[in-house]
């Protein structure tokens, strides 16, 4: 029995189903088997679902072993999906061939419409409503989220188009979903954990493409308070934080056992573990990511502080967050409970500056200025998270202009959802839409609310209204593909073509050509700006649209590229939104960019062969 076992499955069951095929020829000795053995067989790997399927339908024995809750077709789910596992219970009864056929099902919807966003939208960003499809679709939203996963995780450098809008698919449905738990989580009552968990739905909003979990991140914070706990224990043996359980919220009321809990902290974060705050990098938006912080093991205060505030709570130390101007910090009661207090009563704590004690007046030399008491008060949960957001949007400002602004995207988005009624955020929203040429009818829709809410920004909101419109109509009158042929004789000074990868002669920039024209197409405040007329053939000469590698998006002179002799793939965000595939020495375009350049293509191949073939030749 141990040596048919150990058989390869791909023999044993062919032979399986032939001798069961029919109950004349009597009962197979492999179907006399015990179940578990069978199982073990058909659970071997080797066999597709629709093996399964064939096998099953042999007999009542193998039809039992392949029951649909049963562990084979199980097997089969994981094996085919295996992220997918953790959102079921052990103790959960699943009918695991009807999930497996639901999951095929989605996958094969997911696919159909990533394959139609490119002929939809090539030419525009994907407007509001166009992932309306996605949002009606019926089964459950995990599945469909699994598919473009899987689409982003396919080998090579193949399927760039189908990569590129599964992307932009999967960031939109996760950031829907966040940004819906974040408005619900703001309705309902602060406590101290609801500061981590608030700060993990910004990371998660700023990051949807990260499998970034409050359960995680949790348990990353466990380890630490288990090592400070260790640090405690041989301060002192006896202290009453040791005997907290997971979960429990106690507080301790004596200051000496509350000070041995912070001096095990500081330990354990600043000297074992390293952690400090990010002097050297301190505008970079990972300092404010939670599940960075914890990896990367710097900060900047706020984060920093929630960090330390979490882990003292869970210890039994009542610190409280301070919206401190400039610098967050946290406050510590050193007065009797239920007595009056003022400022003076607390001691401040930098989790910055290595969780440094500070009275009121190191508090005012930190900043460098005197403040009120106010700003010594303790803040509850969105007061919070609208400084980590105000924070947010402020590096979001600092984005260069050849940027998409996804960060002030992100944060926008954030603010407004705890405080949609912003005027100034909302204008500031839209006018990014706007000089973005994205979604107009949300322009539109926003400039409407922002006349509501403040008559007095008529003059601004006239004015967006106006060139939104104007944008509609433009778009609206736009006829049919601009088909640009090399052979045509208006494009006989065109030398390079779409797809090959260049470099600038005078910036040394790498890049890819996705678009030219026969010469100069911009207006003449740009050719201005751009100092054209100083190159040696001035704007009548071929003008090139290129990728970038930094992520921007250029318009380049011919005579300032050149062919590059070592080509490598450009990391560019758009790539995937012109090119299907990189080849190694080139792109090859997508069908949307091939219908308007069809004969570059072949003037590629030729560029190829001669450019790149040569130089291995002289090689050898």
């Amino acid at each position: 029995m141990a040596a048919v076992a150990g058989d390869s499955a791909m023999e044993v069951v062919p032979a399986l189903a032939e001798e069961a095929a029919t109950e004349a020829a009597g009962p197979s000795c492999l179907v006399q088997l015990p179940g578990e053995v069978l199982e073990y067989i058909l659970c071997s790997g080797s066999l597709t679902a629709l093996d399964i399927g064939r096998v099953s339908s042999t007999c009542r024995r193998l039809r039992e072993v392949c029951q649909s809750s049963g562990q084979v077709w199980k097997e089969q789910f994981r094996v085919r999906w295996p992220s997918l596992m953790k959102h079921y219970s052990p103790t959960d009864y699943v009918n695991w061939l009807e999930e497996y056929k639901v999951r095929q099902k989605a996958g094969l919807e997911a696919r159909k419409i990533v394959a139609s966003f490119s002929k939809r939208f090539f030419s525009e960003h994907v407007p509001c409503n166009g992932f309306s499809d996605i949002e009606n679709l019926e089964g459950p939203e995990i599945f469909f989220e699994d598919e473009l996963v899987c689409i982003l995780n396919m080998e090579g450098r193949k399927a760039l188009t189908w990569k590129y809008y599964a992307k932009k698919i999967l960031y939109y449905l996760r950031q829907q979903k966040i940004l819906n738990n974040l408005k619900a989580f703001l309705q309902q009552p602060d406590d101290y954990e609801s500061y981590l968990e608030g700060a993990v739905y910004i990371d998660q909003y700023c990051n949807p493409l990260s499998d970034i979990s409050l359960r995680d991140i949790q348990a990353q914070i466990h380890s630490i308070v288990e090592l400070v706990c260790k640090t405690l224990r041989g301060i002192n043996s006896r202290h009453p934080s040791l005997t907290f359980r997971a979960g429990e919220s106690s507080m301790i009321m004596e200051i000496e056992l509350q000070s041995q809990v912070l001096d095990a902290i500081n330990y354990v974060l600043y000297d074992q573990l390293k952690f400090k705050g990010n002097r050297m990098d301190y505008y970079n938006a990972l300092n404010l990511y939670m599940h960075q912080v914890l990896t990367r093991r710097t900060g900047i205060p706020i984060s920093m502080s929630l960090l330390y505030l979490t882990i003292a709570r869970q210890l039994g130390v009542p610190l409280e967050p301070v919206n401190f101007p400039s610098h967050f910090l946290l406050r510590w009661c050193q007065g009797a409970e239920g007595a009056t207090l003022d400022i003076f009563d607390y001691i401040y704590i930098d989790a910055f500056g290595k969780g440094k004690q500070l009275t009121v007046k190191e508090c005012e030399y930190l900043i460098g200025q005197h403040v009120t008491a106010a700003l010594y008060g303790v803040v509850n949960v969105k007061k919070v998270l609208q400084r980590m957001v105000g924070n947010l949007l402020s590096l979001g400002k600092r984005e260069g202009i050849d940027q998409s602004y996804q960060l002030l995207r992100d944060s926008l988005d954030l603010y407004l959802a705890m405080y949609p009624d912003q005027v100034q955020l909302l204008l500031l929203q839209a006018r990014l839409y706007f000089h973005l040429g994205i979604w107009p009818e949300k322009v539109l829709d926003i400039l409407q609310h922002i006349q509501t809410l403040d008559p007095g920004q008529h003059g601004a909101v006239g004015y967006l209204v106006q060139h939104t419109l104007e944008h509609i109509e433009r778009k609206k009158e736009e006829v049919g593909v601009e088909v640009k042929l090399r052979s045509e004789e208006k494009h006989r000074d065109v030398c390079y073509s779409i797809g090959l990868v260049m470099k600038h002669k005078r910036y040394g920039y790498n890049c890819v050509i996705y678009g030219w024209d026969p010469t100069c197409m911009m207006g003449h405040e740009w050719i201005r700006n751009m100092n054209v007329h100083s190159l040696p053939h001035g704007h009548h000469q071929p003008f090139y649209n290129v990728l970038v590698e930094d992520g921007s998006c250029r318009y380049a002179a011919q005579e300032n590229l050149e062919y590059n002799v070592e080509p490598q793939e450009i990391s560019h965000p758009d790539v995937g939104r012109y090119f299907s595939e990189f080849t190694g020495t080139h792109y090859i375009p997508n069908a949307e960019l091939e219908i308007r350049y069809p004969e570059d293509l072949e003037f590629v191949y030729e560029t190829v062969q001669n450019i790149y073939s040569a130089k291995e030749d002289t090689a050898e």
